[in-house]
């Protein structure tokens, strides 16, 4: 079994989730976690969206801030196999991890390039744009 989370202050894993269940419907189940919208402890709310993953299974957990209490709370479960945790989520990263992904268990590795393909998509539009600009000029 795969499990896919989406945790972050406040509501920004919800609306990640509905934003990508619009692009991608058939990406499967995600849970998450809106810390701090409840009574509930941040620790309670992880420990109880991780407790049906055994050691068998893999769970896939986006974060909104690498020094955050959300990502903090999720670091413990880092000594269990095939739990991959990814800090400083966003739509592109996300997408790119969740894309390629099979029935196999994900490769570190693919998490790795998938990071990476996302992290491209940050871009300073201003700057793109009159590079753009700039290449047309010289055609």
């Amino acid at each position: 079994m795969r499990k896919i989370i989406l945790a972050s202050h406040h509501n920004l894993a919800v609306g990640m989730k509905e934003t990508l269940e619009y692009i991608m419907p058939t990406v499967g189940e995600i849970t998450t976690i809106a810390a701090y919208t409840t009574n509930t402890p941040v620790n309670e709310e992880i420990d109880a969206a991780l407790a049906d993953v055994s050691e068998a299974d893999e769970a896939i957990i986006f974060t909104d801030l690498l020094g955050g209490s959300v990502n903090q709370n999720f670091t413990k479960y880092l000594a269990q196999p095939n739990i991959h945790l990814i800090a400083g989520m966003n739509l592109p990263v996300i997408m790119s991890c969740l894309l390629p992904l099979g029935d196999a268990a994900i490769d570190p590795e693919q998490l790795r390039g998938a990071i990476q393909e996302g992290q491209q998509q940050v871009i300073y539009v201003n700057d793109y744009l009159a590079q753009q600009t700039m290449d047309e000029d010289d055609e």
